[in-house]
């Protein structure tokens, strides 16, 4: 049983409610979408075959409790629910950043399933599992990467739907995308309409530059 693997590697979680935690980071090969501000078009192919005993040595060389499945989308691949349990039951305490296309009640519950809710302006909304919302657990949590004003009202939209749990995901962050919507203007907006969101920024991105892989 093996998966393919982009890049293993450790450093601080720049985003979630675990923002400025040591990780480490298990990137998996492989994207089903095509959003247009996308940061790792870099793991859409390349990547390495790697058992899941290697993948688990790789991790647990770095001596840290907190991993982070991610891609691409992890749950693109057959392999990864078992990944996920096989470091749970190792004793980590285990992150699932997915973009929301995916079914995520194929991961162990035990894992912190971080659900990416596309908007419009990502190119890609027309892929979410809006089932999704009704697999979540309270202790997952819901990401909507924003572009512009269009996809704020449309994040708004769907904290509104009768579906969305609210209530039950206490963390709910909107980021906005570098280079696109300044953090400034929706810190305003979500101010302005009281949103009981986080305003979410990529940590990792601030320390060493929008440029950098494998920090």
């Amino acid at each position: 049983m093996a998966l393919r693997i982009n890049e293993i590697f450790y450093s601080l979680q720049g985003e979630s409610s675990f923002a400025g935690r040591p990780c480490v980071f298990v990137r998996l090969t492989g994207c089903n979408l095509r959003c247009v501000y996308c940061d790792t078009t870099y793991a859409y192919e390349d990547g390495e075959e790697l058992a899941i005993e290697d993948i688990l040595s790789r991790v647990a060389s770095h001596g840290c409790p907190l991993v982070e499945v991610t891609g691409g989308e992890p749950l693109i691949q057959a392999e990864t629910p078992l990944l996920i349990t096989r470091l749970l039951d190792t004793g980590y305490r285990v992150l699932l950043e997915t973009n929301g296309s995916r079914d995520v009640s194929l991961a162990d519950e035990r894992c912190v399933r971080i659900l990416d809710v596309k908007c419009p302006g990502s190119g890609e909304v027309e892929k979410n599992d809006w089932k999704n919302l009704g697999r979540l657990t309270s202790q997952d949590e819901v990401k909507f990467v924003l572009t512009d004003r269009a996809d704020y009202d449309f994040a708004r939209a769907v904290l509104a739907r009768q579906d969305f749990p609210l209530g039950l995901v206490e963390n709910i962050h909107f980021s906005p995308v570098s280079g696109k919507l300044l953090p400034k203007i929706l810190a305003e907006w979500i101010l302005s309409d009281r949103l009981a969101v986080k305003l979410h920024l990529q940590l990792h991105k601030i320390i060493w530059g929008p440029e950098a892989r494998g920090v």
